[in-house]
């Protein structure tokens, strides 16, 4: 290994990579310190041919890589264990932006906020909308197919992109950087490098989709008894076409963030079991307000709901939102908690968190649920806080056991353990377990095929 080490740090310029130890070290932990890596050199390609003359060398010495892009993953498949580091931070570039077909070709190291930047300009908008829009790159996103909160509205990520420019495990190229809209030439190639966590190869480029920017985006925050109120109540907040985004957050997440992150404040005059955050896109400001009011009216007629805040303002949307995006911050004021990424349809939420919420407390008495997320399209952020005053570390090592119960219960309503954060390290073996053989061989089938010398991520997912 140590000859193709040299081989590296020879072909790349200086700048393109890194042995200090200090600026590797944000590598390699995630945000939740439940994984911590180490690499012997990281690399920072500025360029594809770059990113390809790499690889090349890294497959001539049989080294593997781990790709990374924002480092805001959260199941561990961007976190180095004695591999290559390979972040694709220096690719920022947005390389293209054309309003009359809607595209957008930026680099895999842009952030999701610079892509939304790039967008406005020409009064367009990227709609994938994520708390880590800051950090995470384009790259991480389309390799774990991000969701985020608009995915009731316009899909996952790989709804959002034409195609890619990835390099293979072997150095080669593949350019599927498009605008169009139809091209039934063989097989959808770019389509293999969505959701593949970086073991197929290496996202370097993509062509997204861009989409008109609404006049006016409406947010209103809602008090609910519970899921089943919530479920009927998207019925009717989802009955004008408009409705692009349905969260719901649970009254121990919404204190945990109100009484613990600074700045933020409980918008309503007293606590509520649940609550529920809506966006629709509207054509003004005044017909937000009309629709919004309508809706909640038919709510509170039908009994759905408590109370309600529709927000006046950007600054106050901006308020309701923030309660939303720091709920995973704000979790880590109750202590160790066991995180789970799980969807189920839409029909069987209630039913879901009912049976999870009593196996939850039959397994650990006095633990607490804390289920929030993307009600609108079946994706729960399913998490367990451990009882006041518990041992973390101990509560943390029944992470397995809990799995199994939840991933057990998910099932049983046929939905899946993995909603948007993808496999990594953390469901590879859960993974393995439980999906269908079929499936499982032709992933193993892909993968041997692209990568016969499981150079890239090769302990991710399969």
């Amino acid at each position: 290994m140590t000859d193709g080490l040299n081989k590296l740090m020879t072909a790349l310029p200086a700048q393109s990579w890194t042995q200090d130890a200090d600026i590797i070290a944000p590598h390699l932990v995630e945000w939740r310190d439940k994984y911590q890596g180490h690499t012997p050199l990281m690399l920072t390609p500025r360029s594809t041919k770059e990113v390809a003359r790499a690889v090349k060398i890294c497959a001539a010495h049989n080294i593997k890589i781990v790709p990374q892009g924002g480092n805001t993953g959260l199941v561990g498949g961007q976190t180095p264990m004695g591999e290559v580091l390979l972040s694709t931070k220096k690719l920022t570039q947005i390389c293209d932006v054309n309003p009359v077909d809607n595209a957008m070709i930026a680099q895999a190291g842009c952030t999701l906020q610079a892509v939304h930047d790039a967008a406005a300009k020409v009064d367009r908008q990227f709609p994938l909308l994520l708390s880590s829009q800051g950090s995470c790159s384009i790259g991480g996103n389309l390799s774990t197919n991000a969701g985020g909160n608009h995915v009731l509205r316009y899909g996952t990520t790989k709804d959002l992109v034409f195609g890619v420019e990835a390099v293979l495990p072997n150095g080669d190229i593949y350019n599927g950087l498009t605008s169009l809209r139809k091209d039934n030439t063989g097989y959808d190639l770019s389509r293999l490098f969505l959701g593949a966590e970086g073991t197929l190869g290496i996202i370097t480029a993509a062509s997204l989709k861009l989409f008109a920017r609404p006049a006016h985006l409406q947010r209103a925050m809602m008090a609910v008894d519970g899921p089943d109120a919530a479920l009927k109540l998207l019925d009717i907040c989802q009955s004008s076409g408009r409705l692009a985004m349905f969260e719901v957050i649970p009254q121990i997440g919404f204190r945990a963030v109100t009484e613990n992150i600074p700045n933020q404040r409980d918008p309503f005059t007293e606590p509520h079991p649940w609550y529920v955050l809506a966006d629709w896109e509207t054509d003004s400001a005044q017909a937000g307000a009309d629709l919004a009011e309508s809706l909640l009216g038919q709510a509170f007629e039908a009994a759905l709901m408590r109370d309600a805040v529709i927000a006046q303002s950007d600054s106050q949307a901006a308020q309701l939102l923030a309660i939303r995006e720091h709920m995973s911050a704000g979790q880590k004021f109750l202590g160790g908690s066991i995180k789970f990424d799980i969807t189920v349809p839409l029909n069987h939420i209630p039913a879901f968190f009912e049976k999870a919420d009593a196996a939850m407390q039959a397994q650990i008495p006095a633990c607490r649920p804390v289920g929030f997320g993307h009600f609108g399209d079946g994706n729960i952020h399913y998490n367990i806080a451990q009882p006041e005053g518990a041992d973390k570390e101990a509560f943390l090592a029944q992470w397995q056991a809990v799995s199994e119960t939840v991933f057990d219960i998910t099932e049983s309503f046929g939905g899946s353990i993995s909603a948007e954060h993808g496999i990594g390290i953390m469901k590879k073996e859960d993974l393995a377990r439980r999906a269908d053989p079929v499936k499982m061989a032709l992933l193993r089938s892909i993968k041997k095929s692209l990568d016969p010398q499981n150079i890239m991520n090769p302990r991710v997912m399969v």
